[in-house]
């Protein structure tokens, strides 16, 4: 063997208890840091999601946050312990801000429908199973995510929209009150009797056994139009009733004004023709 590399293994052997001895110590305390660290980790997120639970936070919100705080916490643990075994983490730590600061610019999008899905979990505007328009569209909440909210249509499409357009927008919920008002607007003939065309829709309001009677019913003229005198009809059901009493009454008005023979006119224009 070469003199020379005999002499640098004799250096290593000689330097290795040492070396084991001084960086062994520090490794093995790495180690214990990163598995306490995490074990402790581990016991704070979960007593942060049973206290959260137990005060109704809701569960989507509870884990996620959780789960934000879980890692921030490895985050550190793995940081302590690269410190320990001699690494420089000053600059791990600017290459992990910096490659934070690229990733939020990169999802800027996707942050902005988290924080809208926070704000509609926090101050639920609306909940799973409410009827709402909301986003340009409009269905039954199917639920609520952190980057979307998914609607069922009436016809049974699934609509997904992201949370930052749902709240974004108006929003309106048809579902937090009991009652609604159903509105009616009906033309008819410039010669048909104002009195006899209020007696007719006030009968049809009151043979509707699903017409709320502690509530007024109001029938009015609310438009001289172009080809029509226009009347409005609003009565008050339960919500659930809403669409039936809307179609029904609808074709009541139909049949009951052809019988009394109340004319409801198409559009029309009279020309004046002048020599």
């Amino acid at each position: 063997m070469n003199p020379e590399v005999e002499e640098g293994l004799n250096k290593i052997l000689q330097q290795a208890p040492e070396f084991a001895m001084t960086y062994g110590v520090k490794l093995i305390v790495a180690i214990a840091i990163f598995v306490i660290g995490k074990w402790i980790a581990t016991l704070i997120t979960k007593y942060l999601l049973k206290m959260m639970v137990s005060r109704n936070v809701d569960l989507t919100i509870s884990k996620f946050t959780c789960n934000i705080l879980y890692y921030a916490m490895v985050t550190v643990i793995v940081i302590a312990a690269l410190g320990q075994i001699g690494v420089q983490t000053a600059s791990f730590v600017a290459v992990v801000g910096a490659a934070g600061l690229a990733i939020g610019f990169a999802l800027q999008g996707s942050l902005s429908n988290f924080a809208a899905g926070v704000m509609l979990i926090l101050f639920k505007p609306f909940r799973a199973g409410d009827f709402v328009e909301a986003g340009g569209t409009s269905g039954t909440v199917h639920e609520i995510t952190i980057f979307t909210t998914v609607l069922k249509t009436p016809d049974n499409k699934t609509v997904i929209v992201s949370n930052s357009d749902v709240l974004g927008n108006n929003i309106t919920n048809y579902s937090t009150e009991a009652n609604r008002r159903v509105d009616f607007t009906v033309g008819v003939s410039y010669d048909a009797s104002i009195d006899a065309v209020k007696t007719e829709l006030q009968a049809i309001a009151e043979e509707e056994s699903r017409r709320l009677e502690d509530k007024d019913v109001t029938i009015a003229v609310a438009e001289l139009a172009d080809s029509s005198v226009n009347f409005v009809l609003r009565l008050w059901v339960k919500k659930e009733d809403y669409w039936g009493v809307f179609f029904d009454t609808n074709e009541k008005i139909k049949k009951r004004f052809d019988e009394k023979g109340i004319g409801i006119p198409y559009p029309q224009m009279d020309v004046h023709v002048v020599k």
